[in-house]
């Protein structure tokens, strides 16, 4: 029997890297997944998990809408009997943009894919769970939300947010038997992080990648993904408004490299 067996789970950003490695894992350990994302390739993720035998579903739309947010949570109720776990994590980074040709409307956009959409998916998922007495929400923040260093500053602020989200959701759910918790990835290989590991490839330093942190490399989706399923599972019964990094060691120092101008 798999860690997750008979449960319902929806995953958001589930069409590529962190997010699909998660739905094919959460599925392999018996899930039923429904597949979120805005790109039409989710359909791919979903297919995956059918053609290996699992049970899922791709739906495709704006993380941060919030009606379609109350449809995919709606969805998991309808076709898989309920929800027990939600991963709320689509997100966009944004890019290095120096401060000074950062608008208002930059940030927006970056706060609430990042931000807003993780709330709207904790409103929707959380009376679900509330009235069964259980559940686990999972967000995606990051290292770039812990200190500087890692990300840009709309990015970076936006996760900082998160984990606050994650925090103090737990308390607002106090004695519901519902835990919140956010996970904050290092350099890992993704859609995201592609304009990195190409530069470092076109230049022959591919081996320089993930040089600051103590296991000196990157990581891989399926690194994040086996941390999410630890915390949807009844192994994690005893961790609620946590943020951890899984990082290579990167967030236990202070390393930086400065930005050239």
């Amino acid at each position: 029997m798999g860690r997750l067996e008979g449960r319902s789970a929806v995953i958001t950003g589930a069409a590529s890297g962190i997010g699909r490695a998660a739905a094919k894992l959460f599925a392999a350990e018996g899930a039923r997944v429904v597949c979120v994302d805005r790109a039409e390739t989710v359909a791919d993720t979903a297919k995956a998990i059918t053609e290996a035998g699992g049970k899922a579903l791709a739906l495709t739309g704006d993380a941060a809408d919030e009606a379609f947010v109350a449809s995919y949570v709606k969805r998991a109720v309808d076709d898989h009997g309920g929800l027990d776990v939600l991963w709320a994590n689509a997100g966009v980074s944004g890019g290095w943009v120096p401060m000074q040709e950062q608008d208002a409307a930059h940030w927006a956009e970056i706060v609430r894919i990042n931000l807003i959409g993780h709330f709207l998916a904790l409103k929707h998922a959380a009376p679900i769970m509330v009235a069964a007495g259980k559940g686990s929400i999972i967000m995606t923040a990051s290292v770039a939300g812990i200190r500087s260093g890692a990300g840009g500053m709309p990015y970076s602020a936006s996760k900082a947010g998160v984990i606050s989200l994650a925090q103090t959701s737990a308390n607002e759910l106090y004695g519901t038997g519902v835990r919140v918790n956010a996970i904050c990835p290092g350099l890992i290989e993704t859609g995201m992080t592609k304009p990195v590991y190409d530069q470092a490839r076109a230049r022959g330093t591919e081996e320089k990648i993930g040089q600051l942190n103590p296991l000196t490399r990157g990581g891989e989706p399926i690194e994040i993904a086996n941390m999410g399923l630890f915390l949807a599972s009844d192994e994690a019964s005893y961790v609620n408004g946590q943020f951890i990094a899984v990082d290579g060691g990167l967030s236990s120092s202070h390393p930086v490299v400065r930005r050239k101008r």
